[in-house]
């Protein structure tokens, strides 16, 4: 994950706060006989703002309606996707379908049932809000199937945690208050937790939480786990681990490389280069080896001091799970991997 910047950065719109605003201008044009030009909804904290239509369409009982979406200055790899909406007349009450490029469930665990569209709950009482206010406003009963799409949105999502959440087909409609908060810490350990749940939900008792790419891969291929068992940690060790804690499985392994499992060791868990830094001169200390001390970097100290090292940051970062998170009767154990994937030290069972 980037450094935050300094500067003030500009927020952004949720998928699921596009479909919503692109719903209700779609069920304008089907019951009020015309487009009305932008949309504007209320969100779930009071906000209202204000939607331009990308794509307005309309046939014999049906109107498609696209909005691109802004996530301000978040790198969302949906930023700039145009989400669409078709409405129809349904046989009663609301119905959701997925369309091209919307998932669909297929593992338990997620908020969301199996072989339902990957629209999540928030989004669709917005949009279900909208059909109740559209309908009222025009004397329409509410009876409306809403169909989601995102063109290109199946190659998407293969650069979001869908897959190993058993979400298919495409992205997730989501939001929880219709704003995209830049470089939000508090998304990024929603999936996370999100993850944890579906690998409980299919009985996986042994999981995974790497710091990045390098570390992910080596510490899967060492226990052959599968993708919905690893979680991607990032720097949030503790959004991870506390969320164990009241939401435990048997076996969790920390992978990551010697900078950050140094850090855990040393009583982070938020392992953020701009949160939490390396103590050199308890890490000269635990090496025996006081030019550590004036080291730039955890890799540098390990260069300098070798295996040993790495073994004592291993058995160190253990100790600290044990000693914080074990009350949940988890078996932790630690993987130190380097540049090249390579394992340097393990601790644990």
């Amino acid at each position: 994950m980037t450094d935050e910047p300094n500067k003030e950065l500009r927020r952004g719109w949720t998928t699921g706060a596009c479909a919503t605003a692109a719903t209700k201008a779609a069920l304008v044009r089907l019951w009020g006989g015309a487009f009305e030009g932008d949309a504007t909804i209320t969100l779930p904290k009071g906000e209202t703002p204000v939607f331009a239509l990308a794509l307005a369409e309309a046939g014999d009982g049906w109107v498609r309606v696209g909005i691109t979406k802004d996530a301000g200055d978040d790198p969302d790899v949906t930023h700039g996707a145009l989400i669409v909406v078709t409405v129809r007349r349904s046989k009663g009450g609301v119905v959701f379908k997925a369309g091209t490029g919307v998932g669909t469930v297929t593992k338990a665990g997620l908020p969301i049932g199996v072989g339902e569209p990957a629209i999540n709950p928030v989004p669709r009482q917005m949009m279900t809000d909208v059909v109740t206010e559209v309908a009222a406003r025009f004397g329409q009963t509410p009876d409306v199937e809403i169909e989601v799409s995102v063109p290109g949105g199946e190659a998407l999502a293969l650069k979001t945690w869908n897959p190993r959440l058993g979400i298919e087909g495409g992205l997730s409609i989501l939001g929880t208050t219709g704003v995209v908060r830049p470089f939000s810490c508090a998304a990024w350990i929603a999936s996370i937790h999100r993850g944890i749940d579906v690998a409980r939900a299919n009985e996986m008792d042994h999981v995974a939480g790497c710091t990045g790419a390098t570390s992910e891969a080596t510490v899967q291929k060492l226990y052959g786990l599968p993708d919905y068992a690893m979680l991607d940690m990032g720097d949030f060790a503790g959004g991870m681990l506390k969320y164990l804690i009241k939401h435990p499985v048997k076996r969790v392994t920390i992978g990551g490389g010697i900078g950050k499992i140094t850090k855990l060791a040393q009583g982070a868990i938020d392992l953020h280069s701009g949160r939490s830094q390396v103590d050199f001169a308890a890490l000269a200390q635990m090496a025996g080896k006081p030019e550590i001390t004036d080291a730039n970097t955890a890799l540098e100290a390990y260069q300098i001091a070798g295996a040993p090292l790495a073994d004592r940051v291993a058995q160190a970062a253990l100790a600290q799970l044990n000693a914080r998170f074990g009350d949940a009767g988890i078996a932790y154990d630690v993987v130190v991997i380097d540049r090249k994937g390579t394992i340097i030290a393990q601790a644990g069972p």
